[in-house]
């Protein structure tokens, strides 16, 4: 394993898979351990480290480092999903069940966060064509009134259809 003074973590970590993949898993996973320890918020170091773990017969180191793995990216099923896996392999119905949920909440949180920014975008983009369209008006000489206005608010505000 060369210096990891002078890597990326990224780099660092494929060098980590390198050696499993190459049979060293014990290497592989002193060097996870390290990693970690060098860049605790990396939580694909730690769901890495939780299936070489499981590999090893470590179940408990398995699932530990793939349940803060999890709690550092909590918003991505993906996590979740993986550790419901694990967890399977390692015999806790419970904590895989559990971690399914999870998924599916950080699924529709996400489905969610897009819809409120797709209705976001529609509103400031509703408003700019309004304010478009008035300045247009205005611009060609039509009378725009105070209602004018105020009905073109009103729409980009969602109050009317």
């Amino acid at each position: 394993m060369s210096d990891s003074t002078n890597k990326t973590r990224e780099d660092w970590y494929d060098e980590c898979v390198a050696l499993q993949q190459d049979g060293e898993l014990a290497q592989a996973v002193s060097e996870l351990k390290r990693l970690i320890e060098a860049h605790p918020d990396y939580g694909l170091a730690r769901l890495a480290l939780a299936v070489f773990a499981q590999q090893k017969g470590d179940e408990e180191l398995a699932l530990e480092s793939m349940q803060k793995a999890c709690e550092l990216e909590q918003d991505d099923p993906f996590y979740f999903t993986a550790f419901s896996a694990l967890a399977i392999k390692c015999g806790s119905r419970e904590l895989a069940e559990e971690a399914l949920w999870k998924a599916q909440e950080a699924r529709m949180a996400a489905q969610m966060k897009k819809m409120s920014e797709l209705r976001k975008k529609e509103l400031a983009d509703r408003e700019e064509r309004d304010a478009r369209r008035i300045a247009s008006r205005k611009e060609n000489g039509v009378d725009v009134d105070e209602d004018d206005e105020a009905e073109d608010a009103g729409t980009s505000n969602g109050a009317s259809s």
